[in-house]
């Protein structure tokens, strides 16, 4: 490495560093660290952090807070073929501050859903920005394909694929009701925190309705490469798609 570039510590693997000064045992501090992403094992200098473990988490809450203001590539969208709509939500700011709006559709957009997009379909997939964006970016190709992949092997009626801007969960119901769909899955970004900036979730729904309470959501979360690979979690999704499909509930009222 060129000595005239300090190495960016986003990028140094923390799972089994210890930068505890001499501890007893250096193999259980990488054990006792590979099973917790809490930061463990990081010493001190006299009541202070030391300066490389306040450097990590400096570039840990830049990371989270550039992917709650970044934007989706919406290329990925775009050769994804989905449909995209936006909310009541102006931009980044109102999004955060009115998480309301970012449940809700304006008339003229109710209309292009109904207008533009298969109705009565047997499985509805949305996605929406959320609090992530770079969680998309990260995980949508991979468990898209799946998806798709396990609901056409069942021969069900697929809804034409949905994306929103701004969109905050309640948003599916409104779009489930307008297309009139059973199983409804929304994907989302998740809330980042300091451990990953790219974590995404899913929640699903049988026949989801703004009447309903949250409780008929089923929801996979921690989808990302170090959580529930975006794979392995679509191919459970389609899993529980049929599953909803022949058991006609979701939520708490689904037991599996």
């Amino acid at each position: 490495m060129n000595e005239q570039f300090i190495r960016d510590i986003s990028g140094i693997d923390y799972t089994s560093r210890v930068t505890v000064q001499n501890p007893l045992s250096v193999e259980s501090c990488k054990k006792l660290k590979k099973s917790t992403n809490a930061r463990i094992c990081v010493g001190r200098a006299g009541c202070r952090y030391r300066t490389e473990t306040l450097l990590r988490f400096l570039a840990d809450h830049a990371a989270a807070m550039d992917s709650v203001w970044s934007h989706v590539d919406e290329n990925i969208i775009d050769n994804l073929g989905f449909f995209k709509i936006q909310t009541l939500v102006k931009d980044k700011e109102e999004y955060i501050k009115r998480p309301d709006l970012g449940k809700k559709f304006s008339v003229e957009t109710m209309e292009k859903i109904k207008h533009n997009c298969i109705n009565n379909p047997d499985v509805q997939i949305i996605v929406a920005d959320g609090l992530s964006a770079y969680a998309i970016d990260a995980n949508l190709e991979d468990m898209y394909s799946i998806i798709l992949d396990g609901v056409r092997a069942k021969k069900y009626k697929i809804g034409t694929p949905v994306f929103v801007k701004y969109g905050r969960v309640a948003a599916m119901d409104r779009i489930s009701e307008a297309l009139g769909a059973k199983v409804t899955v929304l994907l989302v970004g998740e809330r980042p925190g300091l451990v990953t900036n790219e974590s995404m979730s899913s929640y699903m729904a049988y026949e989801s309705s703004t009447l309903k309470p949250e409780s008929q959501r089923t929801v996979i979360s921690n989808i990302y490469k170090d959580g529930t690979p975006p794979v392995e979690a679509g191919a459970q999704i389609a899993h529980l798609i049929e599953i909803m499909m022949k058991e006609k509930k979701s939520g708490i009222n689904l037991k599996i």
